[in-house]
């Protein structure tokens, strides 16, 4: 096959790809950071510590990490149909890579959110912070670079997931090494189809990373509550001097 025969193959399933690719990472972060937070929150010695709930979250987490994704694609059509009104294409594989990637996700924000300095916690709530203040000012902001972290590796997760997806009906580029690669024996396009999954992958890597140190190096900075607590510490240190004299 030529390259000119090839270009228009290319573009086309490399749009279908970043298509599933995109609302499955969409609905991951949507429905995946909640779950997380969740998670952590509810987790032993947390602020909102309740042991059934985080139990009865994991399992399903779990379970949903651990079914391999090829058969959750099989057992997902009829729902898939229901849902989006096909079971094949693109638009059908949104709905399986999207249920694969929320818990893979939810567990990367549970970790993210475990490596949040405690004290941090703690200095919110001494100052009469609320959970959601706790999750929205402290939580989240200090975990930005390790959440960033995890997209990037959910992104590259899904993009192998789409693959997979191609060669049962999915589209993309899984499809296109499939159907020309692997049935008709096109080893040219075979091998180019891999070639661009690998500099997806890459791009995707470069960019998630950058972005990683970027907010990592602005993260080095003190937080807003340790400043907001130091503040209040000197205006009231001030007071305390005044009164003992």
């Amino acid at each position: 096959m030529s390259w000119n025969e090839m270009q228009p193959l290319l573009y086309d399933n490399t749009l279908d790809t970043l298509f599933m690719v995109w609302w499955s990472t969409f609905y991951a972060v949507l429905f995946g950071v909640p779950a997380g937070v969740l998670l952590h929150l509810t987790a032993r010695g947390a602020i909102l510590q309740n042991v059934v709930v985080n139990k009865v979250l994991g399992a399903i987490v779990n379970v949903g990490r651990s079914f391999p994704f090829l058969i959750l694609i099989v057992v997902l059509i009829p729902f898939t149909r229901l849902l989006v009104g096909v079971s094949i294409g693109p638009t059908g594989a949104v709905v399986p890579l999207a249920i694969a990637a929320i818990p893979f996700f939810a567990r990367l924000v549970e970790a993210a959110l475990r490596e949040v300095d405690h004290g941090l916690v703690e200095a919110a709530q001494a100052m009469g912070g609320g959970t959601w203040t706790i999750v929205f000012k402290v939580l989240l902001p200090q975990a930005l670079p390790a959440l960033v972290a995890a997209v990037t590796t959910t992104v590259i997760q899904l993009i192998g997931y789409s693959a997979i997806a191609g060669a049962v009906g999915g589209g993309g580029l899984g499809n296109l090494a499939y159907t020309y690669g692997y049935q008709q024996y096109e080893t040219s396009l075979m091998i180019t189809t891999v070639v661009e999954l690998i500099l997806l992958v890459t791009v995707v890597q470069l960019l998630g990373d950058l972005v990683v140190r970027r907010l990592a190096r602005r993260g080095t900075r003190p937080s807003s509550v340790v400043r907001v607590g130091l503040r209040r510490a000197r205006t009231e240190e001030p007071a305390a001097v005044t009164e003992a004299a």
